[in-house]
């Protein structure tokens, strides 16, 4: 099974000093059934994609929460055994929570099949997100907008063997 793990920078580099990421339990996103009945799609990568975004919006959570972080979401791809990420089927349709699973185990870094990062130029904008993101929780349109706009930046796809790099 795929997930999408939500991280940052040095988030990503911790995990590749330790060999894992982690601490557990651990959240993710997965193509859940909740996330299915919300995408309405049957197309396997449409819905991966889906919880690919949803997971970077986790990473733009993350960096809200950590000034010091560079400014670029980052999302490392695993594959776990089926069973091995579980959504907690009483959350339904919450919003917040779509494709929402959770790991009991950190995961070896040896599982990730990819990272998906934001370009540099993408810096920008996903500073002005994450800033702007308590406002656009509480309602605020215009605040919702500027953290709208960092989803406009498609993550780039990286190779594991890229991840020194990405974070040297």
């Amino acid at each position: 099974m795929r997930v999408y793990i939500p991280t940052t920078l040095p988030g990503l580099a911790e995990a590749l000093k330790a060999g894992e990421l982690g601490p557990a339990p651990l959240d993710a996103y997965a193509v859940t059934p909740a996330l299915r009945e919300w995408y309405v799609s049957d197309d396997i990568e449409e819905l991966e994609y889906a919880a690919l975004s949803r997971a970077a919006q986790a990473s733009l959570r993350l960096l809200a929460g950590d000034a010091a972080a560079a400014r670029r979401r980052v999302v490392v791809a695993v594959d776990v055994p089926e069973g091995t990420a579980v959504a907690d089927p009483d959350r339904g349709l919450d919003p917040s929570t779509l494709g929402v699973v959770r790991l009991a185990a950190p995961v070896p870094l040896t599982k990730a099949a990819a990272v998906h990062v934001d370009a540099e130029d993408a810096e920008r904008d996903v500073a002005a997100a994450a800033e702007a993101l308590g406002a656009a929780d509480a309602g605020d349109d215009d605040a919702r907008f500027v953290v709208d706009g960092a989803e406009d930046h498609e993550l780039l796809w990286y190779a594991t063997q890229e991840i020194p790099a990405l974070i040297g």
